[in-house]
């Protein structure tokens, strides 16, 4: 029997990132997971719009577990900035029955939903891992990714409750997935850091030299290519890497995949985009 979820595809997926939602389509077929789309779903605010309202956030999140709860299911998402925002969020509101009994006000004024905690959130890594099993996962690979891969966390779904059955401090799920598609996992200490992405218009150079900084060591550490758990550290790490050489003089040039990439690779889907990858990597190897 499928896993069934409601699908939040995460930040900018449909957007500059629109790979992830084309491959998260392709993994969850070839793992037999159903998506149900929370269609009108809103971003989850990516640590941005709180830092101007908090409250407007949280009932904006409010709103978007509400519809998850009415299909009486879970959240599923690929990007570890919307999980991680999602759980802070959820949390809160059963905490503390008088602010979602606030929220639910708004809510019901403005869209005619309320929510009364009855949903949860998860990480794809999270459920492939804790719910499908890492044989199951085996057993649908097709093309090997045989690179030394650098998995990124970032610190978003590194907390208590939001990280499934991992280490919040010493995650190895994602490790533990590259191993099992072939891959070899490298150790560096950036994998749970912060590239920045909240301040990405208002802090630019410093955005800059966070992600130079991880690029850069992930190519000193011997990898062939950075592989994100979050769609926002993703695209900021993959379109931001030319700038973020050039501001800080680093070495920055490694390919960056999202992790329903690698999955999607290694199942056998887009084969054209894999042939690409292998060429990108033997090319800037040289």
């Amino acid at each position: 029997m499928p896993l069934k979820y409601a699908y939040h595809p995460g930040n900018v997926a449909h957007s500059s990132a629109t790979e992830v939602a084309e491959t998260m389509e392709t993994v969850a077929q070839s793992l037999s997971i159903e998506l149900v789309p929370l269609r009108g779903a809103t971003s989850c605010g990516a640590g941005i719009i709180r830092q101007a309202s908090r409250r407007l956030q949280l009932t904006l999140n409010a709103r978007t577990f509400a519809m998850a709860e009415e299909l009486g299911l879970d959240i599923i998402t690929p990007c570890a900035a919307t999980a991680g925002n999602l759980h802070e969020d959820l949390t809160v509101l059963k905490q503390d029955p008088n602010l979602l009994g606030e929220v639910n006000e708004v809510l019901e004024r403005t869209c005619g939903r309320s929510f009364s905690g009855g949903t949860d959130v998860h990480h794809l890594l999270h459920v492939i891992v804790d719910e499908i099993g890492l044989e199951k996962l085996e057993a649908v690979v097709r093309n090997p990714i045989d690179f030394d891969i650098a998995g990124f966390y970032g610190p978003n779904i590194q907390q208590t409750g939001a990280c499934g059955g991992d280490d919040v401090h010493d995650p190895d799920y994602l490790e533990q997935v590259i191993e099992v598609l072939g891959g070899r996992p490298v150790q560096w200490e950036s994998r749970t850091q912060s590239v920045g992405v909240p301040g990405l218009f208002s802090e630019e150079p410093t955005v800059l030299r966070q992600a130079a900084a991880a690029l850069h060591e992930a190519k000193s550490e011997g990898a062939d290519l950075i592989v994100s758990a979050c769609n926002l550290s993703h695209s900021v790490l993959d379109v931001y890497q030319g700038k973020a050489s050039r501001s800080t003089g680093l070495a920055t040039n490694i390919p960056v995949i999202h992790l329903t990439e690698m999955l999607s690779f290694s199942m056998g889907h887009h084969n054209t985009r894999l042939a690409q990858l292998r060429t990108r990597i033997a090319v800037i190897g040289d």
